[in-house]
């Protein structure tokens, strides 16, 4: 039998563990994996909210939905409702579903805005099973209705969940502080991680889930750094997590403050909370002011101030050595995008396979395929704060007025001149998620699809009317949430 390739996974947490159990359960019989940790060094352990995609991830580790929510103390997630995020007082949602029904012409969106022209129309989200479902505070029995659903989740209890099945799937795990990080001398790979105690852990391919400080990627191999705080200008977020004071939706709330805004996530026996903003604009003070005062329930943890810089690493594979998690890279988690990103790392590490012998071509594609991502789905989340009618305060003054990347540009251009978006291939979100956030942050289309004309105002009315009324049947015969969570997943 050929030698195992001995893969070194530096940190624990969500990314070093989702890591370890999927490289284990998937290239176990060919990789010899290790795990080392610190149970000194503690994990930012905030990210909470995950978005879709990660069902698929579960299911390709064979992961059972209720064991996992009974273990994470999970709720469902059918979206996030935004708060003052166009104008104070307003809000809009970005669901996880399909509004409406598109045609192979044009979107649904189209029909919508015709619709509105002749006063036959609701609101956009009346035709979208999610949206209703979520203020209803409804989630479907997963039997008789199908929803695209995402969880909030317990990330310390996640990651715990995760040790067990790598270790089950006989990850070697080692507690320890990496004191060193050790080179070869003639091509600069890194070959193996010393610990404070003396011990060396060698390895083929070293894998870094350090989070920010990013111990090999960085302060190594020296990767560099691409900043992007000039559109994302928030570099703190403050935690805390409180009890329970009132219904559990199946929603993430997200409510923009004068510097930048203030999560609030629902699990089955606690609330997530946290102020994310910019020290530019808001000094931690102010921060943990605003944060307690605007909290329900009594705070069960201390506050916890966690710094950061959005950006990512220049390239996340170095030589031997692929960043995953915060040290690739960070964008805050206004659209809950953290372990999506994980999951895709991880994917397309197995998807190109060989971590022994490694040509520069494979480092080449997946550095390429891994900034085209993270550039993708930080478009999106500038427009969140670039599409803004708030001019209140310096920090959305500077929002408003700051320049944008071209290709985001372009597609705020496209929607406003014609209503169009679109989603291009491999990008993470839909043409519904452009469309909802782009409506919902106050870009409203110039015109419609001549297409739209082709219903006469009869055939218009009973089209939407069908919709609405099928979205809304649906809805009703759906258990409350916080009822369905007891008898499907209570911890």
């Amino acid at each position: 039998m050929d030698k195992k390739t001995k893969v070194v996974i530096a940190g624990g947490g969500t990314s070093g563990w989702l890591t370890a159990s999927a490289l284990a359960m998937q290239m176990g019989d060919v990789y010899d994996i290790t795990l080392v940790e610190s149970s000194a060094v503690g994990s930012v352990g905030v990210g909470e909210a995950t978005i879709p995609p990660m069902k698929s991830f579960h299911k390709f580790l064979n992961i059972n939905e209720r064991e996992f929510m009974q273990a994470t103390q999970a709720t469902f997630k059918l979206g996030i409702e935004f708060e003052n995020w166009k104008q104070v007082g307003e809000k809009y949602f970005h669901s996880f579903g399909e509004t409406g029904k598109n045609t192979m012409i044009t979107e649904f969106l189209h029909f919508w805005m015709r619709g509105k022209e002749l006063g036959v129309a609701k609101e956009f989200g009346d035709y979208c099973l999610e949206f209703k479902a979520a203020l209803a505070n409804k989630i479907g029995d997963l039997q008789q209705v199908t929803l695209n659903h995402a969880y909030h989740l317990d990330a310390s209890l996640y990651a715990k969940y995760l040790k067990n099945i790598a270790c089950k799937n006989g990850v070697k795990h080692y507690d320890g502080l990496i004191s060193r990080v050790h080179q070869n001398y003639s091509n600069g790979y890194i070959s193996s991680l010393e610990l404070a105690s003396g011990q060396i852990i060698e390895g083929d391919f070293f894998v870094d889930c350090t989070g920010f400080k990013a111990l090999l990627i960085e302060k190594t191999l020296h990767s560099g750094f691409e900043d992007w705080s000039h559109w994302l200008p928030c570099d703190r977020a403050i935690a805390v997590q409180t009890a329970l004071s009132e219904d559990i939706p199946p929603y993430t709330r997200s409510i923009a403050h004068q510097a930048g805004w203030q999560w609030k996530i629902p699990l089955q026996h606690r609330a997530g909370n946290g102020l994310v903003y910019s020290s530019r604009y808001m000094s931690d003070e102010q921060a943990k002011t605003s944060l307690l005062a605007n909290i329900s329930g009594d705070p069960l943890t201390d506050l916890k101030v966690i710094k950061f810089n959005t950006g990512r690493r220049r390239n996340t594979w170095v030589k031997n050595c692929l960043a995953i998690g915060l040290s690739a890279g960070f964008l805050e988690p206004l659209e809950s995008t953290s372990i999506h990103l994980i999951m895709t790392a991880i994917t397309r590490l197995l998807q190109l396979g060989n971590m022994g012998d490694i040509p520069q071509c494979v480092i080449d594609e997946y550095n390429q395929q891994a900034s085209t991502e993270m550039e993708q789905i930080r478009d999106f989340i500038i427009l969140h704060y670039k599409q803004t009618e708030r001019q209140d305060s310096p920090f959305w003054r500077y929002c408003k007025n700051m320049e944008i990347p071209d290709k985001l540009a372009h597609r705020m251009s496209l929607f406003k001149s014609i209503g169009k978006s679109y989603q291009t291939e491999g990008e993470l979100f839909r043409l519904d998620s452009w469309t909802q956030v782009m409506l919902g942050q106050g870009l409203e289309p110039e015109k419609y699809h001549p297409i739209a004309k082709t219903f006469n105002n009869g055939q218009l009315t009973q089209f939407l009317a069908t919709l609405e009324l099928d979205v809304s049947n649906q809805v009703s015969i759906m258990p409350n949430h916080q009822s369905f969570i007891k008898s499907y997943c209570k911890h």
